[in-house]
C-alpha cells in the first residue's frame, strides 16, 4: 500500500471514514479528520494515535463550504484528500426519504462533496510534482447506487450519480494539472448507515476489507473504482431498463442504501 505523509478525510468518525483513516495511520503520517459527532470523531482519532500517527481533528459540517476551504487551506500540504461524508435516508420502508430530507441529502452527498474537492484542487495546484508529476491524489466516495435509480432512495442515488459523474468527467483535465481523482462506487459496506435497512444486502462488506479495495484502487491510478464488480454489472444493467419495467423488478419503492 502506498504511503501518504498527509491526508484529509471527511466524515471519518465511522464506516468507510473511519476504515480508511485507520488504515491510513502509520507512524510518520498525518491525519487531518473530520466529522460532526464529537465522540465518535475523537475515538478514531484516539486509535489512529495509538498507531503513530499524527491527528489533528476537526468537527466541521459539509455543507459549509467558507469552513471547508479555511480548514483545507490550513491544513498544509496534502497528499490524499477523500470526501468522504455522505447521508442516507431509505431503510427499506416506503417513506424511506421524506421530502424534508431530500435537501439535506444533496446537500451533504453533493455540496458537502464540491466543497472538499475544489478547495483540495486548489492547494494541489500550488504543491510542487512528486513522482509521476502527481502533485495530489482525491477519492470522491460515490456508489453503485450512482448507476440505477432505485425508487426508495432518489435524493441519494441522484446525489451519488452526480458526485460520480463530476468527478469522472473532470479527470482527465485534472490529471493534467498533476491531480488524481477516483470516484469510488462501493456496494454494500457494513456500516451504521446499512445497519438500519430491513432487506438483503448481496455483496455486503467489512468496512475495513473495502478500505483496503479503496486504497489499491487510488494507488493504481484508477478514475473509477466500482466494487464488487458483478453488482456494479448489475447496476449498470437495470439502469438503462425503461423505468416502468424498473419498477416492477423493484415494487413498491424497497429504499435502502449501498454504503
Amino acid at each position: 500500500m502506498a504511503q501518504y505523509r498527509s491526508v484529509l478525510i471527511t466524515g471519518a468518525s465511522s464506516g468507510i471514514g473511519e476504515a480508511l483513516a485507520l488504515a491510513l495511520a502509520t507512524p510518520g503520517a498525518t491525519l487531518h479528520l473530520s466529522g460532526r459527532d464529537a465522540a465518535r470523531l475523537n475515538r478514531v482519532a484516539e486509535a489512529c494515535r495509538q498507531r503513530g500517527a499524527t491527528v489533528a481533528e476537526r468537527i466541521i459540517d459539509v455543507r459549509d463550504a467558507a469552513s471547508m476551504e479555511n480548514w483545507i487551506a490550513g491544513a498544509g500540504p496534502l497528499d490524499l484528500v477523500v470526501a468522504n461524508a455522505g447521508i442516507a435516508a431509505g431503510s427499506g420502508r416506503t417513506d424511506g426519504e421524506r421530502m424534508a430530507s431530500t435537501r439535506d441529502i444533496l446537500g451533504t452527498n453533493l455540496d458537502g462533496a464540491l466543497n472538499t474537492i475544489l478547495p483540495a484542487m486548489d492547494a494541489m495546484r500550488a504543491q510542487p510534482p512528486g513522482p509521476g508529476g502527481c502533485r495530489g491524489r482525491i477519492a470522491v466516495i460515490a456508489s453503485i447506487a450512482a448507476f440505477v435509480a432505485v425508487p426508495g432512495s432518489p435524493a441519494y442515488c441522484a446525489s451519488k450519480a452526480a458526485i460520480d459523474t463530476w468527478t469522472v468527467a473532470s479527470a482527465r483535465a485534472a490529471r493534467k494539472q498533476g491531480i488524481q481523482l477516483t470516484s469510488v462506487c462501493p456496494g454494500y459496506i457494513r456500516t451504521a448507515m446499512t445497519a438500519r435497512n430491513s432487506f438483503p444486502m448481496p455483496g455486503l462488506m467489512d468496512a475495513s476489507r473495502a478500505a483496503e479495495t479503496i486504497m489499491r484502487g487510488i494507488a493504481a491510478g484508477k478514475i473509477r473504482l466500482a466494487f464488487p464488480w458483478w453488482m456494479a454489472a448489475l447496476a449498470r444493467v437495470a439502469g438503462l431498463l425503461p423505468p416502468a419495467i424498473l419498477g416492477k423488478l423493484l415494487p413498491d419503492p424497497p429504499g435502502g442504501d449501498p454504503t
